[in-house]
């Protein structure tokens, strides 16, 4: 497999759309392996750039789609990677905060997409956010990030990179921290280490809220406090109904507790109590 760099196609990374071109072989083929596609499956790729992952991707499956803001890009990728003899190859040339994906699929016509990508590390989070709102037509996504937002996504409770996104992600999502990627395998190297991971939306969440609306402020008004104990925090936050130790015995959570040592469940618990607060006659 040859793998062109951004000098062999005179095409310079642009820093608005932070462009970093992966280039390492064999990282390429750990994060293809590590998909696990088959001929069959719906794949697309958000951020091709300059196809080194596309081009081991497309000889794996049937159908492919990928969305690419850069325009000079979009125009040469088929090229670039040769892909004109390949039967169903699509390139969008457009935003992917701006895709409809759940229309797409209706489109492409071949069930739910199965996610790829080395998302730009300055817009990844309103990504992976504006995708879960079409996880009805995804099977699963695997991205490389920015290692720190890795860990912050795959954390467990107790630890440092626990916080809002780890809560709301596995709220989600089943979520795997598959590789570590050095930043020498970018042309140019970015200044930090990324990370590849899969999320895997639930089909049937193991945990369901009454409100996910108010799930996801308790959420996040709980780690813009996370130093407070939840006591303080609900007695603090306008958005939140006050409750008292009587109504954190309901759900077995002490109100000494601070956010980072809950589990996921905790919140559903505490989300659900709220709703039912707010809700009394």
């Amino acid at each position: 497999m040859t793998i062109r760099t951004p000098r062999e196609l005179n095409h310079a990374p642009r820093k608005r759309f932070g462009q970093n071109f992966l280039h390492d072989t064999g990282i390429i083929r750990q994060i293809v392996d590590g998909v696990h596609l088959s001929r069959g499956d719906n794949l697309l790729e958000i951020g091709p750039g300059l196809g080194a992952l596309t081009e081991p991707l497309l000889a794996e499956v049937d159908s492919m789609t990928v969305i690419e803001l850069d325009r000079d890009l979009a125009s040469a990728l088929r090229i670039n990677i040769g892909a004109n003899s390949h039967p169903d190859f699509t390139i969008i040339n457009d935003n992917a905060m701006h895709i409809d994906y759940r229309q797409l699929a209706n489109q492409v016509g071949r069930g739910a997409f199965r996610v790829v990508g080395n998302l730009p590390y300055n817009i990844s989070t309103p990504i992976l956010f504006r995708l879960l709102e079409f996880s009805d037509v995804i099977m699963d996504m695997h991205f490389m990030l920015q290692k720190e937002v890795v860990d912050r996504i795959t954390a467990e409770p107790n630890t440092k990179a626990y916080g809002r996104l780890s809560v709301i992600m596995q709220y989600y999502c089943q979520a795997d921290y598959l590789l570590t990627v050095p930043n020498g395998a970018f042309n140019p190297p970015p200044k930090v280490t990324s990370a590849v991971f899969r999320l895997t939306p639930f089909k049937i969440k193991p945990l369901q809220a009454k409100d996910e609306k108010i799930f996801v402020i308790l959420v996040r008004e709980a780690f813009n406090h996370r130093r407070k104990t939840l006591r303080a925090i609900f007695k603090s936050v306008s958005l939140l109904p006050i409750l008292d130790d009587e109504d954190f015995a309901k759900v077995g959570i002490s109100p000494q507790a601070r956010p980072e040592t809950l589990e996921v469940a905790d919140f559903v618990k505490l989300a659900d109590l709220s709703f039912e607060k707010m809700n009394q006659n």
